[in-house]
């Protein structure tokens, strides 16, 4: 197989764009009242929709492809990793949305304002405002990359630009009209797409292989790859735990408590109690998804690297068209049949 698509692929983004397409029209006849209603979707967000919408702000292309690429070249650790966001949830839920709630702000920044001063709270947001457009251009840019090389079979300027400028436009298309109501639905229709997509390549990969489970599972074992904590103290690992009760909590309580991005999510729920529930349930349940990812990345390291479980030597080419590519690209590009790899590419975005 190539990865150039098929018209089964068309078919499945075609339906995608639909409901996107309808999603814009229904909130748009649907008239937001004041600015509490655009930016906090009037307070009437249940904890669940809340935790899908953090869920899917979070995890991206970044998490789509490089979750099985960090399982093909190492272990679980990364997934140990997330035992820092579940702590870092658990203090935000704790100390600072309550506090949020109590000051009835729209935005995590004005809580700087009536601590400090209007400079704090701008200077805040400006660098929110700086640091998003730097960090949301890094996401579209990996998603357009991926998104051009399954669709076109191209990684031209062209391609990229093209899948990057549909990426943009149809989440402005359907988010800017009905504002965070509008956007939460749409979290909730791509992370349905992203991790049912994820659970289709799942079933698709572990059936490809004929070994059985205990022979995967020993195989893996006696590599070393079901590593899930690292009690090492080398500063060079990102993962050890060192670095879960340290920097990556740090940097958790800043995503979930101090990004806007992610906290207003919170903070349109009725009240603090079921904001902190949405953020807790919402890092409980990336756990199975990211350990998916990595299962993901662990099949193929047994698809690619294991002929004698596979019965056939399989090749995981690292480059495409001259560019560099992960070996879950590659995977994609070459085995994944017409209609998933639409349904995959619809999820990396």
């Amino acid at each position: 197989m190539t990865g150039q698509f098929a018209p089964l692929d068309w078919i499945v983004v075609a339906a995608y764009v639909a409901v996107l397409i309808l999603g814009g029209y229904i909130f748009s006849r649907r008239k937001t009242k004041d600015a509490e209603e655009y930016f906090l979707a009037g307070h009437t967000v249940p904890a669940w929709l809340a935790a899908v919408s953090v869920l899917s702000a979070t995890q991206s292309a970044a998490t789509f492809l490089g979750g099985p690429d960090y399982g093909y070249r190492s272990d679980y650790t990364y997934l140990g990793g997330v035992l820092s966001s579940v702590f870092a949830a658990l203090f935000v839920a704790k100390v600072l949305i309550p506090r949020f709630y109590a000051a009835k702000v729209t935005t995590v920044y004005e809580l700087l304002g009536q601590r400090f001063d209007g400079r704090a709270k701008r200077a805040a947001g400006g660098m929110f405002l700086v640091g998003r457009v730097l960090a949301g251009g890094a996401r579209v840019y990996l998603a357009a990359i991926a998104i051009a090389m399954v669709m076109f079979s191209s990684v031209s300027a062209g391609s990229i630009m093209f899948a990057a400028a549909a990426v943009m436009v149809a989440a402005f298309l359907f988010t800017f009209v009905g504002g965070l109501r509008s956007v939460l639905w749409n979290d909730l229709i791509q992370f349905v797409i992203y991790v049912g997509s994820a659970i289709a390549v799942f079933v698709f990969l572990w059936t490809s292989i004929p070994a059985s489970t205990g022979q995967m599972v020993d195989a893996l074992s006696a590599e070393h790859k079901l590593l899930l904590f690292d009690p090492s103290t080398d500063l060079a690992k990102p993962f050890t735990i060192l670095s879960i009760f340290t920097g990556l909590f740090l940097l958790n309580v800043a995503n979930a408590g101090l990004d806007q991005d992610t906290t207003q999510r919170l903070l349109a729920s009725p009240d603090a109690k079921t904001g902190a529930r949405g953020l807790i349930l919402s890092a409980l349940a990336s756990i199975p998804i990211i350990a998916m990812f990595i299962t993901i990345g662990l099949l193929l390291h047994i698809f690619y690297n294991r002929p004698d479980l596979m019965g056939t030597a399989n090749t995981a080419a690292t480059q495409f068209s001259g560019e560099k590519v992960t070996v879950f690209v590659h995977y994609i590009l070459t085995q994944i049949p017409p209609g998933l790899r639409g349904l995959v590419t619809i999820g990396v975005t």
